[in-house]
């Protein structure tokens, strides 16, 4: 088995990569779209309810002990990434142009902000 520690880092661009491998190799095809959004808010659902439930007022389940906030949070990617794929976006890009959009928009907007301090 391979350590956590053993793994690579992955570009958003080796991700989608991988994902679409994974799809063509195992998974048959892309779920259509809307499908795929279905399963993104499910996916999101779930991670919702383990940090409910890890950092929020909430008492775990018993069923709630097979869930674990990483593995949701891959989760959501892989959906998230399956969408990417299948409409054209390339995740690396869109990042980027986002990250500056932030940058340019809100520079001093958290600084600013009395409620952060």
């Amino acid at each position: 088995m391979v350590k956590k520690s053993e793994l690579p880092p992955l570009s958003l661009d080796a991700v989608q990569a991988e994902v679409d491998q994974w799809i063509t190799t195992y998974g048959v095809r892309y779920f259509g779209e809307l499908t795929n959004m279905a399963c993104l808010t499910e996916e999101v659902g779930e991670l919702a309810r383990v940090v409910a439930r890890k950092y929020g007022e909430q008492s775990s389940k018993q069923s709630d002990l097979d869930y674990h906030l990483e593995d949701e949070m891959a989760d959501v990617l892989w959906v998230l990434t399956c969408m990417a794929n299948q409409t054209g976006v390339n995740l690396n890009d869109a990042f980027r142009r986002n990250l500056l959009k932030k940058t340019e928009r809100d520079a001093l907007r958290h600084k600013n902000n009395e409620k952060l301090k």
